[in-house]
């Protein structure tokens, strides 16, 4: 079943390209970055091989990926920060969410916020989530604008630097990166379940 899916975003991700070209890539990687799993190590390397092939202009695409990623990490950035927290303040014991946890992202994000959205930007799955805590901790925008861009541009341009050397073969590179994904969303579920079982710790101890 998720071989299938896989498949299917795969073609689809070329199709969308191969007929939009830059404005293709732009959309593509704007959906990704507004918490929508399409997966950039797709996106990009095969953008990445249509340079190879002389049909599109290396540095337009990675403009291209990178300003398709600020876009859809803006749209993210105002969700978070439009109805983000209002709704985890009403909702988040659901999701094991407190008040507390909300101010200390507050926090986090107004000490290391800069450094926590670029270094987020290159890695796998984090880098499609990162901008609505952003938004719900009220970075400063131009900031988030500013490193959003950045790091998008760097992990743009490794990723079209990948198709291009591979060429023809590009497409062996979604199984590399599938291992990347599989390590990070393994990371996530060790973290959240030592977050779930904190806070159940913490309301046995209220109790």
């Amino acid at each position: 079943m998720i071989e299938t899916i896989f498949e299917f975003l795969a073609n689809t991700i070329i199709f969308v390209i191969e007929t939009t070209g830059y404005v293709g890539i732009a959309l593509l990687m704007a959906l990704e970055s507004a918490n929508i799993p399409i997966p950039s190590e797709i996106i990009m390397p095969f953008a990445g091989f249509l340079v190879w092939e002389e049909k599109l202009n290396w540095w337009l695409v990675i403009f291209a990926g990178a300003f398709g990623n600020l876009v859809g990490s803006l749209v993210s950035y105002y969700l978070g920060k439009w109805g983000g927290r209002p709704f985890l303040e009403r909702y988040g014991r659901y999701f094991f969410i407190t008040r507390h946890d909300l101010d200390l992202g507050d926090r986090l994000f107004a000490k290391y916020g800069p450094i926590t959205i670029f270094a987020s930007r290159v890695l796998p799955i984090v880098r499609t989530f990162i901008s609505f805590p952003a938004g719900m901790a009220r970075m400063n925008i131009w900031k988030f604008s500013l490193y959003t861009f950045t790091g998008s541009f760097m992990w743009s341009m490794m990723l079209v630097y990948a198709g291009l050397i591979t060429g023809e073969n590009w497409d062996g590179l979604k199984e590399y990166f599938r291992t990347f994904d599989w390590l990070i969303a393994g990371i996530i579920v060790v973290l959240g379940t030592w977050w779930i079982w904190r806070h159940i710790k913490l309301l046995k101890r209220e109790a």
